[in-house]
C-alpha cells in the first residue's frame, strides 16, 4: 500500500538522482565558492527586503524576499544529510543565517519610535503569535516543497513553498522584536520559525527516504532512526508553546464574544449607544463603546460579566468621547 502511494508521488521516471540533489542541496559541493557567494549575497538581500516590508507593514514586500530567501536550501541540506548518514554543513549555514537574518532585524529596530505598538503591525502581529494551525501549514509545505526537490516536473512550484512557509520574515521579526526589548514577541517569532524548520527538515527526511536515498547511501537499508527521535523530540518541544498558545487564543475569542455580547446589554437602553469591539491586551479586555451621552454604571457591567469570563479579569471601557475609563475586576 505505502509502496504504490509512493510510486503514485514519486513516480520512478520522474525522480532526482542522489548526485542532482547533492548539487541543489548542499553548499559545500561542486563550485561552493560561487553556490556560497550566492547564498550569502541573496540571503542579505531578503532580509532587508522583508525588514522593510514588516516596517512599512507591506505584505507585497514581505513576499516579494520570502520568493527570493535561499534558507530553504541548506534546510532542506540537513534532511539530506540526515538521511544519508552523513556529516554536512548544512546546519552551520542554517545556524549563521538565522543569526545574520535576526541582525538585520535588530538593525532596522533602530528606526522604530520607542513608543510604537509593535502588535498595531499586521506583519508583526501575525508571526508573534503561532498556533497548532500553524505547524499543520507548515508540515503541508513541507511535503510539498521535498516532493518538487525529488521529482524533475514540478520544480515550478518552489516559488509557491516558498512564499508558503515562511522562514526570513519570522527571524527579521524576532530581530526587530528583541531590539524593542520587547521578549515575548521576540520568542513567539522564533517558534514560529522553528516550528517551520523543523516541518521542513521532518517532511524532507520522508520524502527523501521514500525515493531510495537512504539505500543509495553507502548500502544502509535502514532509516535513520536516531534523527527521527531527535526530530520527534524536538518536535514535542515546539507543540507545547504551540498547543498553548492555540488555546489561549481560543478562551480569549471566547471571552471577547461573551464581553461584546455582555456589554451590548449593559448599553442596551442608553438611546445611540453601541459596541465597537472589544479586544484583549496584557491580560486586560477593552471595551470599545460609541455614546453620544453618559454610560450606565460600570458596576452593573462588571456584574453582569460575572460567570462570563474568569474573575480577577480587568476592564477598561473605552468612549469615542476620548474617555478611557478603568471599570475594575470582574468578581473584584
Amino acid at each position: 500500500m505505502l509502496g504504490h502511494l509512493r510510486d503514485r508521488v514519486l513516480p520512478d521516471r520522474q525522480r532526482r538522482s542522489l548526485e542532482d540533489l547533492q548539487q541543489d542541496l548542499d553548499l559545500s559541493s561542486g563550485d561552493s565558492r560561487s553556490k556560497q557567494s550566492a547564498f550569502w549575497t541573496m540571503l542579505t538581500l531578503s532580509s532587508v527586503i522583508a525588514a522593510g516590508g514588516i516596517l512599512t507593514d507591506s505584505t507585497a514586500t514581505v513576499i516579494g524576499a520570502m520568493i527570493i530567501a535561499p534558507l530553504s536550501t541548506p534546510i532542506m541540506g540537513i534532511a539530506l544529510g540526515a538521511v544519508q548518514r552523513r556529516r554536512s554543513t548544512a546546519a552551520a549555514f542554517v545556524a549563521l543565517g538565522c543569526l545574520l537574518v535576526v541582525l538585520v532585524g535588530a538593525a532596522a529596530s533602530l528606526v522604530v519610535p520607542p513608543a510604537y505598538d509593535l502588535l498595531s503591525d499586521s506583519q508583526i502581529s501575525g508571526r508573534t503569535s503561532p498556533g497548532l494551525l500553524d505547524l499543520v501549514a507548515a508540515l503541508a509545505t513541507g511535503f510539498a516543497g521535498a516532493v518538487a526537490l525529488a521529482r524533475r516536473d514540478v520544480a515550478a512550484v518552489l516559488p509557491g513553498v516558498a512564499i508558503a512557509i515562511s522562514l526570513v520574515p519570522p527571524l527579521v521579526v524576532t530581530g526587530v522584536c528583541a531590539g524593542q526589548a520587547a521578549w515575548w514577541l521576540a520568542l513567539g517569532a522564533l517558534v514560529l520559525f522553528v516550528s517551520n524548520l523543523l516541518a521542513l527538515v521532518f517532511a524532507g527526511m520522508v520524502v527523501f527516504a521514500a525515493i531510495g536515498i537512504t539505500q543509495a547511501a553507502e548500502g544502509r537499508r535502514r532509516a535513520p532512526r536516531r534523527a527521527y527521535v531527535m526530530l520527534g523530540l524536538l518536535f514535542t518541544a515546539v507543540l507545547l508553546p504551540l498547543g498553548a498558545n492555540t488555546v489561549t487564543t481560543v478562551l480569549l475569542n471566547n471571552w471577547t464574544s461573551r464581553t461584546k455580547s455582555t456589554a451590548q446589554r449593559w448599553l442596551s437602553h442608553t438611546p445611540g449607544a453601541s459596541v465597537t469591539s472589544v479586544e484583549a491586551q496584557s491580560r486586560t479586555l477593552y471595551v470599545h463603546v460609541r455614546s453620544p451621552g453618559g454610560l450606565p454604571p460600570l458596576d452593573d457591567l462588571l456584574s453582569d460579566l460575572e460567570g462570563a469570563v474568569p474573575d480577577g479579569v480587568p476592564i477598561v471601557v473605552d468612549s469615542t468621547r476620548g474617555e478611557r475609563i478603568a471599570a475594575g475586576k470582574v468578581g473584584g
